[in-house]
């Protein structure tokens, strides 16, 4: 009787010993790698794995090579990806109230933005929860400008020439329509490409996004007209997450918060100082 014992002691023991198969948590973004979005994701999925003994990873797919948001999205939902950091509008069929956020004038400044997104951002995350995502907050890409290798005073400045429209941006696109403009739906990925061999003329977005991208090598011009605002954030599918043990799931949703605020304030415009006589 005894042998039976110790055997199932030693067994026991052992199975104590291995440690427990660390939780992959995939996600992707179409943000070039090197990027500073790329730089406190990463440093953020490294935070997670010390934090959690290693029980979750995370692992980050940049510079597009899962394709674009709603590729992404697509992943998701056949369980090859479980996360995104994606914008507001590529994820808008999951939650068509995020349009808001890409509605052209919709803030006139950055304390709009700041008075109305803390209303709207809780909504949003419990509106992506509900559809079945974990969003870990939003992040500011800054207000969209046009750019291209024309000056732009007014709208017949623009006329027959190639702009940008985001693909997904409906509201964008059939903006640009009803101005009578020519726009041409690109994935971020490729709109470095189309500057570079004429498919576009024009483009409109961030500031930080021109750098990232590097679309500005491309331009020569920028309106000082803020057009409209960029969001983004980072989702994880709920199923995912909510299969993390609860301890873990605190660190994450902690620590993803905590880059995502941080990313906030990077993309955030610093206000000028007004100049001395």
């Amino acid at each position: 009787m005894r042998r039976p014992i110790l055997f199932l002691f030693f067994a026991a023991f052992l199975l104590s010993a291995v440690p427990a198969q660390a939780v992959v948590l995939k996600i992707a973004t179409s943000v070039p790698e090197g990027s500073f979005w790329m730089k406190e994701m990463r440093a953020g999925a490294q935070d997670v794995n010390k934090r959690t003994d290693g029980r979750v990873e995370i692992k980050l797919y940049g510079g597009g090579v899962m394709g674009n948001d709603k590729s992404v999205l697509r992943k998701i939902r056949v369980g090859q990806l479980q996360g995104g950091a994606v914008t507001a509008g590529g994820i808008d069929d999951v939650y068509p109230n995020l349009r808001l956020y890409g509605l052209p004038f919709f803030f006139r400044s950055l304390d709009d933005v700041k008075r109305i997104r803390e209303k709207l951002d809780p909504l949003a995350q419990t509106g992506l929860y509900d559809k079945g995502f974990v969003s870990f907050g939003f992040a500011g890409g800054g207000f969209a400008y046009r750019m291209g290798d024309i000056p732009v005073r007014r709208v017949e400045d623009v006329k027959g020439r190639k702009v940008l429209a985001p693909e997904g941006d409906m509201v964008g696109y059939a903006v640009m329509k009803a101005l009578g403009l020519s726009p041409v739906t690109l994935p971020m990925v490729d709109v470095m490409t189309g500057l570079q061999t004429g498919l576009l003329d024009i483009v409109v977005g961030p500031a930080a996004a021109a750098l990232a991208f590097q679309w500005y090598t491309k331009i020569k011009y920028v309106s000082d007209t803020p057009l409209v605002y960029v969001v983004g954030t980072l989702i994880v599918d709920r199923r995912a997450f909510e299969g993390l043990k609860p301890e873990d799931q605190k660190i994450v949703n902690e620590v993803m918060s905590t880059s995502t605020r941080a990313l906030m304030r990077k993309a955030r415009p610093k206000r000028r100082r007004p100049s001395t006589p």
